[in-house]
């Protein structure tokens, strides 16, 4: 058990990098995204063939996953948007409201219920986006590309859920990110000819941190969440999870110095964020509480 708590927390603390390696890797945000699909689909199509955990799927499971993937693309691509038009902190706290979108879009798609704890508690992040949006004007590309990203990931995580109910995880985000890369392959000269760039092929140092990106931060960290998963309930995952917007703060502090550039707008627009993710863990603790109370009884 312990062993897997630490794989757990080596995955999302390396998923807190993918923000500040956004602002290291000169590349423009769409090309730094095809990089990344790059690697990162490549990577997992040998490791999951080699290890034979890609299961044989229908071929309009095929293409659903594939559109989930332009998604996916879309997400990263006004993620590391946001990153390079504001800094890596704005970015994550906008990150952040994707609890917000899940918990007002989950119910209309599935016809459930909606939970009205989960959507306040995304209101106290809206609320801590539009403080440091009302006093911080000039972030507000970044900011606007940040909540576009958070919806984005939010349809693209209520899509796949689906998926993964039926089929193990390597095989539905192989598909994922493969239709990912296809699909922004196509779109990418189109892209280009609106946001020309004269830096296509990544010099030296951006390869490095492209290589780290894609096997560090994206398969190695998926691969020890599902090590994880063996040993952990989802439940303990996806509340760890919700330190990945601080990891990803704080390194972007420490790397590049953004808590000089803030106000006192963003410390309190964060402050709603940070009460709305410890609210957000006490109602998740007294949730798997009153779950495990009724499997006893």
């Amino acid at each position: 058990m312990k062993k897997s708590f630490i794989q757990l927390h080596i995955a999302v603390f390396l998923a807190g990098f993918t923000g500040p390696l956004g602002r290291l890797i000169q590349l423009n945000e769409g090309l730094l995204v095809w990089y990344r699909l790059l690697i990162t689909a490549g990577t997992m199509w040998l490791i999951f063939s080699f290890t034979k955990k890609l299961q044989p799927i229908p071929i309009k499971d095929i293409f659903r996953l594939s559109a989930v993937g332009l998604l996916s693309a879309l997400h990263w691509v006004a993620f590391y948007g946001s990153v390079k038009s504001s800094n890596v902190s704005v970015a994550l706290v906008c990150f952040s409201s994707v609890g917000f979108f899940t918990a007002l879009i989950e119910p209309v798609l599935g016809r459930k219920k909606m939970n009205w704890i989960e959507l306040f508690l995304g209101v106290l992040v809206m609320a801590g986006i539009y403080i440091i949006f009302h006093f911080d004007p000039k972030y507000k590309t970044g900011i606007l590309l940040g909540v576009a990203c958070a919806v984005l990931l939010a349809f693209s995580v209520i899509f796949l859920r689906s998926f993964i109910q039926r089929m193990n995880p390597e095989t539905a985000l192989t598909w994922q990110l493969s239709g990912a890369f296809i699909y922004l392959t196509v779109l990418m000269p189109l892209y280009l000819y609106y946001f020309p760039t004269h830096y296509i092929i990544p010099d030296f140092n951006d390869w490095m941190w492209l290589l780290f990106l894609g096997w560090i931060c994206s398969v190695l960290a998926f691969l020890l969440t599902g090590y994880s998963l063996k040993k952990l309930t989802a439940f303990t995952v996806n509340l760890s999870f919700n330190l990945e917007p601080v990891y990803g703060i704080i390194l972007a502090f420490i790397l590049f110095g953004e808590s000089k550039e803030w106000s006192w707008s963003f410390f309190l627009g964060f402050a709603f964020i940070a009460v709305s993710l410890v609210l957000h863990v006490i109602f998740l603790l007294k949730q798997e509480k009153k779950l495990e109370s009724n499997a006893i009884n």
